[in-house]
């Protein structure tokens, strides 16, 4: 299909981090037909909802980035919220773009689909081929499921339903509760705050040696975007910066950005997680992708956004 700033886009979760990274892209692209709708308009959970919207709206493409996301505190917390959640929202919209003629649909699910043992890095094909990591199982199943969606309406009805798996993001718009948030995040505020208040040590969950692959959510809108563009197959693909970082190394580089030089002290009593997600990015490299940020840069221009979220005017 054609996909230009005519198509009449709905932007599914436009408040989130990718969402807002979503509408921001294409705004920037001069799309001028994009259909947004807040939780409180419009709850996707809610099936008869969601088919009126779409009955009354007639999008022609949907970005499915509404989801319900946390840390592994609110994965360990909330297991049937997450299960459920994601569950209703991707079945409520992948069923009603079908009835209702939509052309094409992006669902984004997440790395954490993947068995935790697989060998690194992650290949598409590593899907479903092992036992997920059992902090966030409940919500890995539900992403499994939306791909599974999408491949299923494909196959049964010919709808050009595609995947994409994001890495862990960071960027503009991200959740910074300590309870709920990821560990970018989570330690971008917790650094900062240190410095603020004259803190010289600062906690960190884990061992610190777990690796993980991080990008900007401004280049996961620019991919979203561009598999919409030039991608029409049935496989999910893998949306990241094909490198990664030890958490160690991350949160040295956040004292770094931040200006904090006090002592980091990783609680080994704290659960690590998967010891290693790492993206094979081969497929979206070949599509003719490629991120902008490095992890530095990245981190500094989520900083300063930040900053200017608290209302606070400090030199980075």
């Amino acid at each position: 299909m054609e996909f230009n700033p005519a198509t009449r886009c709905f932007v599914a979760g436009h408040r989130g981090l990718v969402g807002s990274a979503l509408l921001r892209h294409l705004q920037d692209q001069g799309y001028n037909h994009l259909l947004v709708r807040t939780s409180g308009e419009l709850d996707l959970r809610n099936q008869a909802a969601v088919e009126a919207f779409f009955e009354a709206e007639r999008p022609e493409v949907v970005f499915l980035a509404a989801a319900k996301v946390g840390g592994i505190a609110a994965n360990n917390e909330y297991p049937a919220d997450f299960i459920y959640d994601n569950l209703m929202i991707e079945a409520n919209v992948i069923h009603a773009a079908w009835r209702h003629g939509v052309k094409k649909l992006l669902f984004l699910g997440s790395s954490c689909i993947y068995p935790k043992f697989a060998d690194q890095p992650l290949v598409e094909s590593a899907l479903l081929t092992g036992a997920l990591e059992p902090t966030n199982e409940p919500y890995a199943i539900a992403k499994i499921a939306g791909i599974k969606l999408c491949q299923s309406y494909r196959r049964q009805y010919g709808c050009n339903f595609i995947s994409g798996m994001p890495t862990n993001l960071y960027g503009p718009g991200d959740n910074y509760d300590l309870q709920s948030s990821h560990v970018l995040p989570a330690l971008l505020r917790k650094v900062h705050e240190a410095k603020v208040n004259g803190q010289r040590q600062v906690v960190v969950w884990g061992t610190g040696t777990p690796r993980r692959e991080f990008m900007h959510v401004d280049d996961l809108a620019a991919a979203c975007v561009h598999l919409m563009a030039h991608y029409d197959g049935a496989e999910p693909v893998n949306l990241g910066v094909g490198e990664d970082v030890a958490i160690k190394d991350l949160a040295r580089l956040i004292q770094a950005v931040v200006g904090w030089d006090g002592e980091l002290v990783f609680d080994a009593s704290k659960p690590d997680g998967t010891p290693r997600k790492l993206l094979d990015c081969s497929v979206l490299h070949g599509l003719g992708f490629k991120h902008h940020y490095d992890l530095e840069a990245g981190l500094r221009h989520t900083y300063e956004a930040y900053l200017q979220n608290l209302g606070e005017v400090v030199a980075v």
